[in-house]
């Protein structure tokens, strides 16, 4: 399995909140199911960094586009993929 990093940033907020409950019972059916490593907001709600653990860049651009936050116009301004390998980890 890869990491893919995914650098994602707002747009609508209005919009972003009233999709972030969807989305955050999206992201915890994905760590349940072995597909979502980390993930959160940046500090100042401008983006967030979502990082899956799947097999290929094609499968985590299917999760982000499953996503209710890709789905609820104006929300991801843009998503940026970087396949993401851990070197260093307080979890190793």
């Amino acid at each position: 399995m890869a990491k893919f990093a995914v650098i994602l940033t707002f747009d609508d907020d209005e919009a972003r909140l009233e999709a972030r409950p969807r989305h955050r019972t999206y992201l915890e059916d994905l760590l349940r199911a072995g597909k979502l490593h980390e993930s959160g907001p940046w500090a100042d709600d401008s983006g967030a960094l979502v990082v899956y653990e799947v097999a290929d860049e094609a499968e985590a651009r299917a999760l982000l586009a499953a996503d209710p936050y890709t789905q609820t116009p104006g929300v991801i301004a843009s998503a940026e993929f970087k396949q993401w390998s851990i070197v260093y980890s307080a979890d190793r």
